[in-house]
């Protein structure tokens, strides 16, 4: 049984045959309308969210199966102190597979080693978020045609940021791809980044605190919001929230083909008057989010695509994080 922790849960040919599945459904999702009829999914959520909740409500929906779960932690056992290892053995009887976001890093990880289903790690804390990451590298990949010899710029909360550290780390497994950190001094990528990632697979790397003087060197943009909700102090975060603001008169300086990337939800780093440039890619992000988790689903439940007749999934690859 495979889980789905960490974007480095799948090889990269498992990764990459999983965006090929999900653009073979994103042309025509009618083949695969049935492959999930009788299967459920739970979403355990014991954080808000709206596009990573629904958009996996919908893949299951779309892909024939059915769901259940909660969207808080108040409103399941957690509440009562249930831990999350008794919630994934409790959970697994229910269930044909589990999504958990959880506020506590580590915590999918934690579930996955008592769940009796396949777990996807739909976020957790500042540490991951690998079906981001998939989508991202599809977006990418659907903009710019390759994965590969790419000026990658990172923009905003760079340290909490869980969808700047997955993409990084995935990134990083392609040929010549450079990276631009821009963030306030508080907000840089964190070292554990460096140690795990860019060092050891000696990546090319710049950290900066300009975001204007960067934008016309960059292929890809990836905005992040300042995250109120993983600061401490207040003060701190009212001093930084505004710190960066991508607005048309600005965009005007980067590239005429520089896809412009954001994980959602925003507050003031992109502004409304950006959304009409063609540049503008975060709403094909959103799209592409339930093809991603369509493809995510079917891999962990070993279901062949019945265009090819092949699973995703190798059974016999070995990570340490399933």
């Amino acid at each position: 049984m495979r889980h789905f922790i960490e974007p480095n849960s799948f090889s990269l040919d498992e990764q990459l045959a999983l965006l090929d599945l999900a653009d073979r459904m994103e042309a025509d999702p009618a083949p695969y309308a049935h492959l999930c009829d009788g299967r459920i999914l739970a979403t355990l959520f014991y954080e808000p969210s709206t596009r990573t909740r629904l958009s996996f409500e919908s893949a299951m929906l779309r892909l024939g199966g059915k769901t259940l779960g909660f969207a808080g932690a108040q409103l399941s056992s957690a509440s009562k102190g249930e831990t999350v290892a008794d919630t994934a053995r409790v959970v697994s009887n229910y269930a044909d597979i589990i999504a958990m976001r959880h506020p506590k890093e580590g915590a999918p990880l934690r579930a996955s080693l008592y769940a009796r289903v396949p777990v996807i790690n739909a976020g957790d804390g500042g540490h991951a978020h690998p079906s981001q990451t998939m989508i991202d590298l599809m977006t990418i990949r659907q903009r710019k045609g390759r994965l590969d010899h790419l000026t990658i710029g990172f923009c905003g909360d760079l340290k909490f940021g869980r969808t700047v550290h997955s993409l990084t780390a995935a990134l990083s497994q392609f040929e010549g791809n450079r990276f631009v950190f821009i963030s306030p001094e508080e907000l840089r990528i964190p070292q554990y980044v460096k140690d795990e990632t860019l060092t050891p697979l000696h990546q090319t790397y710049k950290e900066t605190a300009d975001l204007e003087a960067e934008l016309p060197t960059l292929d890809v943009l990836y905005m992040t919001r300042i995250q109120q909700e993983r600061f401490f102090n207040e003060e701190d975060y009212l001093r930084l929230k505004g710190c960066y603001s991508l607005n048309a008169k600005l965009l005007e300086q980067a590239p005429a083909d520089m896809p412009v990337l954001h994980p959602l939800p925003r507050i003031d780093e992109i502004k409304l008057d950006v959304d009409n440039d063609p540049r503008a890619a975060y709403f094909d992000q959103v799209h592409n989010g339930v093809y991603i988790r369509m493809a995510i689903i079917l891999a962990l439940l070993g279901i062949p695509d019945p265009l090819t007749g092949k699973t995703v999934l190798d059974r016999s690859f070995s990570s340490e994080n399933f």
